[in-house]
């Protein structure tokens, strides 16, 4: 649901509440992946979660100010969602694939927006 009004159309703002679970699922399993055993096997999925966290904060942000440039960046999103949700599904951790899951329903939306 839009804060303020509809800037934009239902897709747009569902991708937007895809895109804010999806970042809040990546913040909450990097922060559970260093505070655990095995930081070293995780390297490069607590890597990639910080890449995924970042282009979704970029994409809620392009799309709630309805930008020209929201496709490319939706487009970015769900590459870089896809590769965090492989990653994340290596680790045979719960949180880790839950978060795989949300990861990959969020591409499948950035890829209906792009």
């Amino acid at each position: 649901m839009a804060i303020i009004g509809k800037l934009n159309n239902e897709n747009m703002q569902n991708c937007i509440d895809k895109c804010m679970v999806c970042l809040q699922a990546c913040e909450e399993c990097l922060t559970l992946c260093i505070q655990g055993q095995n930081k070293d096997e995780k390297e490069k999925c607590m890597t990639i979660l910080r890449d995924c966290i970042d282009i979704c904060d970029l994409a809620i942000k392009y799309m709630s100010r309805n930008s020209t440039h929201s496709k490319h960046i939706c487009k970015e999103c769900a590459e870089i969602c896809d590769l965090c949700a492989a990653e994340c599904e290596k680790i045979d951790v719960a949180h880790c694939q839950k978060c795989a899951q949300i990861c990959k329903e969020c591409a499948e939306v950035c890829k209906e927006m792009a």
